[in-house]
Formats: C-alpha cells, sequence, structure tokens
C-alpha cells in the first residue's frame, strides 16, 4: 500500500490538472466572443453595449493574454476560487456548495440501491441450476442498460405518483422524495454491475482453485459464495468506481425531471445561460468526484484481491 498510495495520488493529481486544462481551452475556443456572450446572458447579444463588454473583459481578466489567463485561473482555483458566475455575481464555490448535499443524496441513495441489486442478480444467476430461471435473471442487465433514464423517470413518475400516489413525484423534501429519483438512476447501474459481475462469476468458476476447492470437500454454495465471489469482486468494484461518477452526470436528466435542486439543475442551468465560470466549476467537481471514486477504489483492489498487492512487489533479484 506505502508503495501503491503516491503512484495512484500522483495520478489522480495529474487527471485533475488535464480536467482543468482541457476545460478552460475548450470554453476559450467555443465559437464566438464569451464576453459578448456573459454579457448578454444568453438573451440577444445586440443589446449589449461596447462599454459593457469593455467592463466585463477587465472584470474576468479576459483582456489579457491567454497564458496569464490560465495560469491565474489555476492559481486562484488551487486556493479553492473558482471564479464568479455571471448571472448573480456569486462565487462558484458557493453555488456548488449549496447545490452538492441534495446530489449526494441522490447518488447515495443510487449506490444503495444498485450494488446490491445488481450483485444479487449476478449471483443468483449464476448460481441457480433451473434454466429458464438463469436466462431470466441474466437477461434483466442488458434490458436495465438500454432503458433511457428519463423514459423511466417518467414511467415511474406516471405510475407510482400520479396514478397510484404513493410517492411525491417532485421536490427535495423527506427521504420519500429520493426514492423514484434513486430507483431511475439505480435500473442502469445495477444492471451494469450484474453483467459485469456475472462474467466475473463464470471466469471464476472455470478457475483451477475452484476444482480444488471442490476436491477438498468444500459444498456448492461456499465455493459460489465465497471463493468465487470474492475473486470475481475486482470487476464490478471498478465499475462502482465510475458509476460514482456517473450518477453525477445522470442527475441533470433525473433532477430535471423530478424538478429537485442539485448540481444536476445547476448544470442545466449554467449550460443553457452559458455561465463559463460555473460550467467549468461544474467540470472541475466532476473531475474530483471521479478521481476521488477510482483513487478509494485502487487503493481498496489489492486489500480483495492479494495479487494485485503482489505484482506491485519489486523483483527479487539473486
Amino acid at each position: 500500500m506505502k508503495r501503491r498510495l503516491p503512484r495512484v495520488l500522483a495520478q489522480a493529481l495529474f487527471v485533475l490538472w488535464a480536467a482543468y486544462t482541457v476545460s478552460f481551452v475548450v470554453l476559450y475556443l467555443l465559437p464566438g466572443d464569451p464576453v459578448t456572450i456573459m454579457a448578454a446572458g444568453g438573451g440577444d447579444a445586440g443589446s449589449v453595449t461596447p462599454e459593457q463588454i469593455a467592463e466585463l473583459r477587465v472584470r474576468y481578466g479576459l483582456d489579457r493574454p491567454v497564458p496569464e489567463q490560465y495560469a491565474t485561473a489555476l492559481w486562484n482555483a488551487l486556493r479553492g476560487d473558482l471564479g464568479t458566475s455571471v448571472h448573480g455575481g456569486r462565487p462558484v464555490t458557493e453555488l456548488i456548495a449549496e447545490a452538492l448535499p441534495a446530489t449526494l443524496q441522490l447518488a447515495g441513495a443510487t449506490l444503495l440501491l444498485a450494488l446490491p441489486l445488481g450483485g444479487a442478480i449476478a449471483l443468483l444467476g449464476t448460481y441457480t441450476r433451473r434454466r429458464w430461471l438463469r436466462q431470466l435473471l441474466l437477461s434483466l442487465p442488458a434490458a436495465g442498460v438500454s432503458a433511457p433514464t428519463f423514459w423511466v423517470g417518467l414511467l415511474l413518475v406516471q405510475l407510482v405518483s400520479f396514478r397510484w400516489g404513493l410517492l411525491p413525484a417532485f421536490g427535495n423534501e423527506g427521504w420519500n422524495s429520493l426514492v423514484l429519483p434513486s430507483a431511475t438512476l439505480a435500473l442502469p447501474a445495477s444492471g451494469l454491475v450484474a453483467q459485469v459481475f456475472a462474467k466475473s462469476l463464470r471466469t471464476a468458476l472455470a478457475e483451477p482453485y475452484i476444482d480444488t476447492a471442490r476436491a477438498k470437500g468444500a459444498g456448492r454454495v461456499r465455493v459460489h459464495f465465497r471463493h468465487a465471489a470474492r475473486n470475481a469482486l475486482a470487476p464490478p468494484l471498478t465499475v462502482a468506481g465510475v458509476l460514482t461518477g456517473g450518477v453525477l452526470a445522470g442527475s441533470v436528466v433525473v433532477e430535471t425531471v423530478f424538478a429537485r435542486t442539485g448540481v444536476g439543475r445547476l448544470t442545466a442551468t449554467a449550460v443553457t445561460t452559458q455561465d463559463i465560470p460555473v460550467v467549468q466549476g461544474l467540470v472541475v467537481l466532476g473531475a474530483v468526484v471521479y478521481v476521488t471514486a477510482n483513487l478509494v477504489v485502487d487503493l481498496v483492489h489489492p486489500l480483495i484481491d492479494p495479487r494485485i498487492a503482489a505484482t506491485d512487489r519489486p523483483a527479487v533479484t539473486a
């Protein structure tokens, strides 16, 4: 772990720097004058006076050379300053801090639903000897992954909220308002986990150590749920790290469908109004989420699969 940690941290820092740099370049290369776009606030650019454009150019430092703009923005970001929103004039970090808790609740509820459900489908689908049940269970993940998120959300709202009146359709009030949005995101996420875990389980069950365990008298349940499942956990764990960031991206659709406030709604609003500082701050947030999730996965992997830790040890020479 001590040898692995510095390398993983260095990779994480590089990814964060690359994400910030790429977002800066892409937003700078957008067609049209970004100052005019910001001054118009997403409206008619023809109504903006040259004096307003010049004032904004100076305020945001866009009158300076691009390398100087980048260096200043990167230094400010390292100090936690992601700039100021064009609409409302509030700090970007403040806007993100207000929106983030609701999205973190949604992400946590989604993972609590998706990971056990996907794992259960994979375990039961590869364990059962009934062919029709195995085919049914292992066909569910493909259906879940292919279902459009917005369609699932609208269907749940129509049936569970409007027709049956069991759960609220909109808002952020109470735990019950989390059920439908998290279920909407958990359906494709659990399907992906189940697909990867089932394939990994089938591979593990074909390994020689499984035959050895059976020869030593281990029962079918012990072989499947202890020996094979433990050694098959690494791929779905990697997928879980990716899903953590994917939930953040999926929140844009889900929070819009269910009228929830959060990072998703903030992203949609910032893109619609072309609020460039907020968009760049959200890109950085997404990179931080992905990097953190994958950092945790990289550090947990050797604890689950000792073979990974063995490959990190330096070779012993005579």
